[in-house]
């Protein structure tokens, strides 16, 4: 009886400390807040950002028009009238009209401009073709690698037909051969005097 008592206290202390730590968690888990769910079906939510947004692929669509307008004739003829233009009206005007004297330092600023931005802009649009240019050659490099598989089957097939009909009986050889049998059974049907009147008259 001495000993259970001793032992006694002690498992009630375990069983309380176990008792607790789970009526901790309990409370813990009562007390927080249950976290959402992910759905995987729907669309991740954008987060916020402080940078501005923009789709590239918008982007690269006007740049490339930008580019392929630099790149043609139109547009160097009327840069030209336009330098033409302003040089002249800023030379041959009054000077209260005239809005940017020699030497044109407003128009160096504007060529600038326009020269820092079109160069970017036509690397990005060459980039884009550059890209394009190597998703075709892939599709091509795929499809003639399909096209040449297809065409060795196709010889393997033919030649396989080859050696099947070179098995197969002809007509000229079927009636090579009922020819033979025919003279076969009406030489077994004569007697054996006719044989030879038979065999001259075949001759």
């Amino acid at each position: 009886m001495g000993a259970e008592d001793r032992e006694n206290p002690r498992e009630r202390r375990m069983h309380g400390a176990s008792a607790l730590r789970r009526g901790g968690a309990g409370e813990r888990h009562r007390g927080s807040e249950p976290r959402p769910r992910v759905r995987l079906d729907l669309p991740r939510v954008p987060r916020r950002t402080f940078f501005p947004e923009y789709d590239p692929e918008a982007f690269g669509r006007m740049s490339e028009k930008i580019a392929r307008f630099l790149g043609t004739g139109r547009f160097i003829v009327w840069m030209t009238v336009t330098i033409i233009l302003w040089i002249a009206w800023n030379v041959t005007l009054p000077g209260n009209l005239r809005f940017d004297n020699y030497p044109f330092i407003f128009l160096t600023l504007a060529l600038s401009l326009q020269a820092s931005y079109a160069a970017p802009l036509i690397l990005l649009a060459q980039n884009r073709q550059d890209n394009r240019d190597r998703i075709t050659h892939e599709q091509d490099r795929k499809q003639n690698e399909r096209s040449i598989a297809d065409t060795e089957y196709l010889t393997r097939e033919i030649a396989a037909l080859r050696m099947g009909l070179g098995e197969v009986a002809t007509r000229d050889w079927i009636r090579s051969e009922l020819e033979d049998l025919l003279r076969d059974l009406e030489l077994r049907q004569t007697p054996d005097g006719e044989r030879p009147e038979r065999d001259e008259r075949d001759r």
